[in-house]
Formats: C-alpha cells, sequence, structure tokens
C-alpha cells in the first residue's frame, strides 16, 4: 500500500521540472508555491509570513531556503540535497535579499531564472519586494503554467493515493449518512461521523499513515452549511442548522493522504421527498453523466462545460445554473488545480488528469442539487474513483 510518494517519485518529478527549465533555457527555477515546495520534495509545511522557496539548478543540488523556524523541520523530511536557513522575518535583512544573494552565488540569477512567481505571494500580513527587482540582471520568467501541466498528469502512485482518499471519503459518508435525521444538527454529525471514520482509518493504516495537512487529519464528511435551502448556496459556510423534513442536503466527504484528497459529494433528501425535489434530483443526475460521458482524452475542457451548459439551455435550466462543471484535483485543500472543465479552458484533456464531476442546479428557496465524483481519465474514456451510490432511493435519509 502506498501511503505517500517514494523518493524516485519525487526525483523523477524534479527531473520532469528541469526538462522545464531547460526548454526556457533557463540556469534554474526558484519556486515559492508551499504545493510546488510538497510536490517536488514531499515537504509540508505551515506557510506563514515567512519566505519559504524551492532552488534546482538545472545540473546541480536541489536546495531549500527556508526561515530558522523550519531548519530542523525541513532537514528531517525534505527530500532536497541541502537546506539553508534565514534568522527570521522581517529580520535585520529582509529574508527576500538573502534569497537574491543565494540566487546569485549559486550562478542562476543571470540570464533566465525560472519561477512560479516573481516573489513570495505572502499572506498573514508579508511585504517584500518582487524578485525580479532584487535581480535587475535577471530575465525572472514565470513557468506555473507549466508546473501546473506537469501537475494535472497522475503517477500511479498518485492514483493509488487518491483510491485510498475515496476508499476512506466512503466510509465517512457512510456513517454520515446514518447519523443523519430530523432533529440533530449538522456539526454534531459531522463530528461523529469524521471521529468514527477518522479511528477506522488509523487503525487499518497505522503508524505509517502521513495526511501533510496541518488543519486536518484522518476521514472527514459533513455539510458545510448545505441543509434545506441553504444548499441552494453552493459554496455556503457551517451555520450549524438543525436537520428537518423534506430537507434538501448538499454533503461533502474526503481523506487526507500525503496531501492529496478525493473529492464526494452527494445530494441527499429527507423524507418526506416533494416531487419538486425529486424532479430536480433527477434532472442533476442525468446532467452529472451527460459530463462524466463528455469527458475523454483528446477532448478539451471547454468541450465538457459546453455539452453541460447545453443541457441547462436546452430545459431552460438556466436559471438554476452557478459554476463550471469541475476541476482537476491534486494537492491540497481546497484541492481546485487547472485546467478546469470551463467553457473558457481550451486544455486538452490527457489520460492520467483526475477531474472534480460536479454540475449542480441551485433552486433558491428549495436547495441545490449536485453529486460530485472524482474522476481518472484513461486511454479510452474515465474511470470513477468514487463509487458512493448516487439514486435517490439510496441517498434518502428515512
Amino acid at each position: 500500500m502506498i501511503l505517500a510518494p517514494s523518493g524516485s517519485e519525487l526525483a523523477a518529478r524534479r527531473d520532469r521540472l528541469r526538462a522545464l527549465v531547460a526548454r526556457e533555457r533557463a540556469a534554474g527555477a526558484c519556486l515559492f508555491s508551499p504545493l510546488s515546495v510538497l510536490y517536488f520534495t514531499g515537504f509540508a509545511f505551515i506557510p506563514t509570513e515567512r519566505p519559504l522557496a524551492l532552488i534546482v539548478t538545472a545540473d546541480g543540488p536541489t536546495t531549500l531556503f527556508v526561515p530558522r523556524l523550519e531548519q530542523e523541520h525541513a532537514a528531517a523530511l525534505a527530500d532536497a540535497d541541502a537546506v539553508i536557513a534565514y534568522p527570521e522575518y522581517p529580520g535585520d535583512r529582509h529574508p527576500m535579499h538573502l534569497l537574491a544573494d543565494h540566487l546569485t552565488a549559486a550562478g542562476v540569477a543571470l540570464g533566465i531564472l525560472a519561477v512560479d512567481d516573481d516573489g513570495y505571494s505572502g499572506g498573514c500580513g508579508y511585504r517584500g519586494p518582487a524578485l525580479s527587482t532584487l535581480l535587475p540582471q535577471a530575465d525572472v520568467r514565470k513557468i506555473g503554467p507549466g508546473i501546473d501541466a506537469m501537475m494535472a498528469v497522475k503517477s500511479a502512485q498518485e492514483l493509488a493515493l487518491f483510491r485510498e482518499s475515496a476508499r476512506w471519503g466512503h466510509r465517512a459518508h457512510e456513517l454520515l449518512q446514518r447519523y443523519t435525521r430530523p432533529g440533530v444538527k449538522e456539526i454534531d454529525i459531522s463530528e461523529q461521523a469524521s471521529r468514527e471514520a477518522s479511528a477506522q482509518m488509523l487503525a487499518e493504516l497505522g503508524d505509517a499513515y502521513r495526511p501533510y495537512g496541518w488543519m486536518s487529519a484522518g476521514a472527514h464528511a459533513g455539510y458545510r452549511g448545505q441543509i434545506g435551502p441553504h444548499s441552494a448556496l453552493a459554496h455556503a459556510m457551517i451555520t450549524n442548522a438543525q436537520i428537518q423534513p423534506g430537507d434538501v442536503l448538499v454533503s461533502g466527504a474526503t481523506a487526507g493522504m500525503a496531501g492529496y484528497y478525493s473529492e464526494l459529494e452527494r445530494t441527499m433528501i429527507v423524507a418526506p421527498v416533494s416531487a419538486e425535489a425529486a424532479a430536480f434530483f433527477s434532472l442533476m443526475l442525468e446532467m452529472q453523466q451527460v459530463a462524466l460521458d463528455a469527458l475523454r482524452p483528446g477532448r478539451r475542457c471547454a468541450d465538457v462545460d459546453r455539452v453541460v451548459r447545453k443541457y441547462f439551455a436546452d430545459r431552460n435550466l438556466t436559471p438554476y445554473w452557478r459554476h463550471h462543471t469541475g476541476h482537476s484535483i491534486g494537492l491540497g485543500v481546497p484541492n481546485h488545480q487547472a485546467p478546469y472543465l470551463d467553457s473558457g479552458d481550451p486544455t486538452e484533456i490527457q489520460p492520467g488528469m483526475v477531474f472534480s464531476i460536479e454540475p449542480g442546479i441551485y433552486v433558491p428557496g428549495l436547495g441545490g442539487f449536485r453529486h460530485s465524483d472524482t474522476v481518472v481519465v484513461t486511454e479510452s474514456g474515465a474511470e470513477p474513483l468514487t463509487s458512493y451510490p448516487r439514486d435517490l432511493e439510496r441517498l434518502t435519509i428515512r
């Protein structure tokens, strides 16, 4: 059982990064995104105001530039040749100036320098200069789209992690559905289901399990406020609502596996099920199947979304449309990543890409109707990695 990417997997990723850097005729790359660092080194950390960067030269060592706070952490867990640390942010001398010094000493500050962003993107009150202003002699060139394309096609090890995540997300959702009943509050249901699913997961996987997440671990299932009329708010927040008869519910379940999270969402309805709710449920189910059938290698991401948008238009459902058909899934939470199944995204669909398929119908005053499944593109079509029941009969809460 694969519970984390192997050293050879991480090395292969860095080789692909070096090939990308070579195509840009750059001397090296400097990457700031926490997800890039995790993807190429296996090092997960809490991003704060303190800049952290990964430096990969064309033919030299892989170096992590970290705050002193993270030095031992990175040395123990990162798959990197070297770790260098600066004292603190903002410090007597700003860390970005120290990074510029290191890049100059490493010989990658002349000519083209590949980056995912022109400096640390920050957050937590961070303030700092762009890398290009500190290295005026360098041609700082963004390769973010190339990295996105690399991450979009998953390896066999990544697919194994998705499958394991989906297995435990399925279990968490089973428990969520079991404990959902009128009169109970959403937080109580979610906490009980997630706690029991996580305990079962940890008992089976043992000490080798690594979530690589600093906010959550184990398996989780809940509603995130999508209960009753609030389920028509696609990105609702937890309200601690109480389940009522007739409520339309939109659930979500997943499990963290070395930073990878599958996506499983289901529309459930608390009995009695109204004729109106049943009709919208049927339309949603058919629409998701239309999207699943359209997901094929060689097509464009835009093609899948256009097929779904046509379904909306042909059935006069456009007033209930809110978002595109799906998105690529990879590392991190939230796990929205490029490319997107959107009419404006021309990316060609390739075998090994993993997407959420989640077209939704949102009816104000009634509820939202959305299933989401994690699907991998194969040579001939698409294979769902999540397999929870989709039909109304088995998703009715009685």
